[in-house]
């Protein structure tokens, strides 16, 4: 049942990046008006616009990833307390 719970998470974790992504993507579009600087081949993209958008990306990704671990953790914790209520 653990490994069902850490693939439970694994999928979670992907599905809750996906959803950020896209997120992130929309609220940048809408404060800047402009396409995310996704593209390294895009030289109209300023190169502060690339640096703040890694920059609140990665952070977004760091959080997002902390958030599903932590869920995991506390669901095979509550599994092993009580597996046979499962």
């Amino acid at each position: 049942m653990t490994i069902l719970i850490k693939l439970l998470g694994t999928a979670i974790s992907i599905g809750a990046g996906f959803a950020a992504t896209k997120v992130l993507d929309s609220v940048w579009e809408k404060s800047t008006g402009n396409k995310p600087p996704k593209d390294a081949t895009n030289i109209e993209a300023s190169l502060r616009d690339t640096l703040v958008f890694a920059l609140v990306s990665a952070s977004v990704g760091a959080v997002v990833n902390v958030f599903t671990q932590r869920y995991t953790q506390k669901a095979i914790a509550r599994f092993n307390s009580t597996p046979d209520k499962v």
